[in-house]
């Protein structure tokens, strides 16, 4: 039976001068494999990834482990005690109207200045080196003046500080109602194969301040600036924003599927000895971002979502039905809304009360498979 650490680190404090905390347990390998960081619930409503941590946990006890394995839930202590009503809010910083998951540092800038000083280091002693210079900088800031970050950044570079300790980055979100899909960076493709989920967004290695691409950009931006001067190097470090459904529930049968999904991704990257995690022979469905398609409700009114999450929509086919009541004497109550491409339904807003304008539905189009 392994070992689980607790400890809990302070990331700010609250009005009445109270510390504002996170826990984050810690399981150690025998150092044969890679460092793994897994976050949770940095969006409030988004608390199925801490069922997933639990069942992560629940396993990796019983494990013969290589890897050392940090997991944090409750990752925005602030966004999921952030309701109103019945209903988490989380989403934004309520003080900065800021996306909490838009708060992450680049540190892609290190890269120029790193590879002209260490033209032909081992590959060993670039992984450690690099690694600590992004551990150090991201400690900097959160050493620097106190009057320089706002609490959604502290959060933040709090997180993103163990972040850069990992070689694998799993952060654990939901959509609003949504089919499981994975963020997966194009240069990691392959690994997406590992994950037990049938959707598979490939994205740019463009840092839009999410923990994915903070994790993984300034990597990605090493090999490429090595290969500028004629060396290969891997890429060293892989990070996704995994998807696990919808928000405000967590399903814990459902989670321990999630958690062998991950434990199957870990197993291929020699994170046990010993393991029998294999991913599911499932067909992945692969869009690349560019083609992920937003689609707008064009009317307010109340709506009937028809479009199942994972089902194949054909062009012209309906996907959603919207009543106007105020019409029911003069015109049409009843409109149907139809999809003008072939695509695949993979989450739509939380309410049936949408303005016109609302992002209704999210599909995939133009798909390949992996």
């Amino acid at each position: 039976m392994n070992t689980i650490t607790q400890q809990h680190i302070q990331v700010g404090e609250i009005a009445n001068g109270l510390p504002l905390t996170i826990p984050v347990y810690r399981i150690k390998g025998d150092g044969s494999g890679p460092k793994v960081y897994i976050q949770a619930n940095m969006h409030g409503a988004e608390v199925q990834g801490n069922a997933v941590i639990y069942q992560l946990l629940e396993q990796l006890k019983q494990l013969s482990l290589k890897a050392d394995i940090t997991l944090v839930p409750y990752a925005n202590p602030i966004g999921c005690n952030q309701k109103s009503g019945e209903f988490t809010l989380g989403r934004f910083d309520p003080i900065t109207g800021t996306n909490w998951n838009r708060m992450y540092i680049n540190h892609s800038g290190l890269v120029a200045e790193f590879v002209e000083q260490n033209p032909t280091l081992p590959i060993t002693e670039i992984a450690q080196q690099f690694r600590q210079r992004l551990v150090e900088r991201t400690q900097a800031l959160l050493d620097g003046p106190l009057d320089r970050l706002t609490t959604g950044k502290r959060i933040a570079l709090s997180l993103q500080r163990l972040a850069h300790e990992a070689d694998i980055v799993l952060d654990l979100h939901t959509g609003p109602i949504s089919a499981k899909h994975l963020y997966c960076p194009e240069y990691a493709k392959d690994s997406a194969r590992y994950f037990d989920i049938p959707h598979v967004l490939l994205i740019p290695s463009d840092f839009d301040g999410a923990m994915d691409e903070a994790s993984f950009c300034p990597w990605w931006n090493l090999q490429q600036a090595y290969q500028a001067i004629g060396r290969e190097i891997p890429v060293l470090t892989e990070a996704f924003t995994v998807e696990l459904g919808s928000q405000e529930k967590i399903d814990l049968a459902e989670a321990l599927n999630d958690a062998n999904s991950i434990l199957s991704y870990l197993n291929h990257k020699q994170a046990f000895q010993d393991a029998h995690f294999m991913p599911r022979d499932i067909t992945r469905y692969v869009c690349r971002l560019e083609n992920y398609r937003a689609f707008y409700a064009p009317m307010g009114g109340m709506v009937e979502y028809t479009a199942k999450l994972g089902e194949h929509i054909k062009a012209g086919q309906t996907i959603a039905k919207i009543l106007r009541m105020e019409r029911y004497l003069s015109e049409t109550p009843l409109n149907e809304i139809k999809l003008d491409e072939d695509a695949i339904a993979i989450l739509h807003f939380a309410s049936a009360s949408v303005n016109q304008g609302t992002e209704l539905y999210k599909f995939f189009t133009q798909v390949e498979t992996l």
